[in-house]
């Protein structure tokens, strides 16, 4: 599996983490696997513990390993994928930043509705609906929804089959937690009934309603943004 590193002019840290990254995309090691010890590895790479050490700590930066306290190191779920690529906490202007986003998200979500009208499994569209029902009763009870509401549209983007979406979605949706933040709870109801419209029409397996109730999900999510006063974003 692994082969013993030799010294170019790159810094033996780089090759070390070169050799591990190029044995997860050949999918030696896939995401949740663990890796072989420090000792094993520098044994393997015919390295020292130290260049291990610090090749394991470029990767974990890059969110492509993360460590386990004590249970060792291990492939990231999500390789590489960095929580905010795109700097969106950096932007000033909150009110701006959920507009473009809703914006971005219309170009995208409608068809990743209606693929997954095509392509959802039921065991999926049991987790849509349980998703939905989860945030139901969040709403009702006054608590946050966010995590659950990302997820339902992470577990959308899933079901197109497309390797991409899933690790997109994620991003785009940071819109979530401030929509729910700055819009009232009336509009947070009806977010919940443009929700379930989307579920109901995958599992009716309409691409062409699922595409339009994901469109009027997001509209509504753009008017309610826009009405804001711009001193409250």
């Amino acid at each position: 599996m692994f082969t013993e590193v030799k010294q170019t002019s790159k810094p033996l840290p780089q090759l070390v983490s070169e050799e591990i990254e190029k044995l997860i995309v050949l999918g030696e090691f896939k995401p949740g696997d663990r890796l072989p010890s420090e000792y094993e590895l520098a044994q393997r790479l015919g390295v020292g513990r130290s260049t291990v050490r610090e090749a394991t700590k470029a990767l974990v930066s890059r969110n492509i390993l993360e460590v386990h306290r004590g249970n060792g190191t291990f492939v990231c779920e999500q390789t590489g994928l960095v929580q905010d690529p795109l700097g969106l906490r950096f932007q000033p202007d909150k009110k701006r930043l959920g507009l473009d986003l809703c914006e971005v998200r219309l170009m995208i979500e409608p068809e990743i509705a209606a693929l997954a009208a095509q392509k959802a499994t039921e065991e999926e569209i049991a987790r849509m609906q349980a998703l939905c029902d989860a945030i139901e009763e969040k709403v009702r009870r006054n608590e946050n929804y966010g995590a659950l509401d990302q997820q339902l549209h992470t577990l959308w983007a899933a079901c197109t089959r497309n390797a991409i979406m899933p690790n997109l979605v994620p991003i785009l949706s940071q819109a979530i937690p401030l929509f729910i933040d700055i819009t009232k709870r009336a509009l947070q109801m009806q977010s919940l009934r443009t929700h379930q419209a989307v579920v109901d029409a995958i599992r009716a397996r309409d691409s062409e309603a699922a595409r339009q109730a994901m469109r009027v999900h997001l509209e509504d999510n753009r008017r309610s943004i826009e009405a804001l006063p711009d001193d409250d974003s």
